[in-house]
């Protein structure tokens, strides 16, 4: 009989970059953030950069706890304090230079 062993791979900290590879921060999290979590398209995102600016913009709403905005995807997820009104999300992309498709 053999010992199993668990090896547990830390996140990475101190970096731009998460584990995933992306660069605007904020790596994975090991729970759901409490609040209200809405999912938007984005159209224009193309690389670690655009996330970054698109979840500044995002993160300047008054109420937003998180932002993540996944290039690939065209995605950003929000989880604020209260139901945010899609105007002001769509003034926060707009002001990063992309447009908001609407919920997805």
């Amino acid at each position: 009989m053999t010992a199993e062993t668990k090896t547990e791979i830390p996140l990475a900290t101190g970096s731009c970059c998460s584990p995933a590879g992306s660069c605007h921060g904020g790596g994975a999290t090991a729970t759901e953030p409490a609040g209200f979590t809405a999912v938007y398209e984005v159209k224009g995102m193309t690389c670690g950069h655009c996330e970054g600016a698109v979840s500044s913009e995002i993160s300047g709403i008054a109420g937003v706890t998180s932002v993540k905005a996944v290039a690939a995807t065209g995605q950003v997820t929000i989880v604020s304090d209260a139901p945010l009104e899609e105007a002001a999300v769509r003034a926060a992309v707009d002001e990063a230079g992309y447009e908001l498709v609407g919920q997805a």
